[in-house]
């Protein structure tokens, strides 16, 4: 069951990112081929210019072996892996990296690092995670948040995430996203929490008068499917037409976006919004494609 498809990076998202031209980015424990790939995807792009921090001798070999001419590209020597992130948080503080980019590192010790307090990379916005999934070239996105970065959040959280979606999509080009506050129902069900929430973000997203259509409870199929939105007698703007899925844990979103990935050869771009600098936070097994559009999402997301 698993796709054989060519896993393809968006027009769509690297037309974006092209208005952009160069951006300082921090390679953070950059010595490994997929890594090294997919930063020399996006040089080619002209998306990035890379600083690359961790064990010189295994930068220099990767870049080799994939002849990728790093000669004017700054190397930051750091053998021991934890420290790597916080050379990255501490260039991003100063305004010496304007996105960090994970290399071969636990997502965990390079997100520690970026949220302390004494690197000021937190504003009050709380941080969260966008996939922006892509079947083919031209496709136009779903997004999926958040499914890397905040766990079982709350209405307050949800809040938050809903914020920094909206304002992603705007700036892909989606100026009033349609967002699903997705449940297994859509139905509110004291029994299930989600959609409770999603009721009360609905609520919320209107109260606040957000340049965006949420409407939730949704389950994924009267999200996506208008036949099946019309077969449930759901009618609203949002209904069938999602731009956006607004999921309710880290568990969904992720089974989401890997469901896509492996059995249909979509294209995950991943990266972290809220903070002062995008961080991208692939997941090692991904493929140098994926890698690239991430990084072109963090540069489209960039302020």
């Amino acid at each position: 069951m698993l796709s054989d498809k060519e896993i393809v990076c968006p027009n769509n998202l690297l037309d974006v990112a092209h208005r952009k031209k160069r951006i300082l980015a921090g390679i953070v424990n950059a010595g490994k081929p997929l890594t090294m790939m997919s930063v020399m995807d996006a040089v080619n792009e002209n998306l990035i210019t890379p600083i690359f921090i961790g064990d010189k001798e295994d930068i220099d070999k990767c870049a080799l072996d994939l002849n990728f001419d790093i000669s004017n590209f700054e190397i930051i020597d750091e053998k021991i892996e934890n420290k790597t992130s916080e050379i990255a948080a501490d260039l991003a503080s100063k305004g010496a990296i304007k996105i960090i980019v994970k290399g071969h590192i636990h997502t965990d010790v390079l997100m520690k690092e970026v949220i302390k307090k004494k690197y000021n990379l937190i504003g009050k916005t709380r941080l969260s995670h966008i996939w922006h999934m892509t079947l083919n070239k031209e496709d136009r996105p779903l997004i999926i948040t958040d499914g890397a970065l905040n766990v079982s959040p709350n209405v307050k959280t949800k809040m938050h995430i809903l914020k920094n979606v909206i304002n992603f999509c705007n700036r892909i080009g989606t100026m009033r996203p349609k967002i699903s506050v997705l449940s297994a129902t859509e139905e509110v069900l004291e029994s299930v929490q989600s959609s409770l929430d999603a009721k009360e973000i609905t609520e919320l997203a209107k109260k606040e008068n957000l340049n965006a259509d949420v409407f939730g409870p949704l389950a994924f199929d009267n999200s996506i499917s208008k036949k099946s939105a019309e077969i449930k007698g759901i009618k609203n703007l949002v209904a069938g037409d999602a731009d956006v899925l607004l999921v309710p844990s880290v568990e969904t979103g992720n089974a989401l976006v890997k469901i896509m990935v492996y059995f249909m050869g979509a294209c995950a771009a991943g990266v972290v919004v809220g903070g002062k600098v995008p961080v991208v936070i692939t997941s090692r097994s991904d493929v140098a494609t994926a890698r690239l559009a991430s990084i072109a999402a963090a540069v489209v997301a960039l302020d």
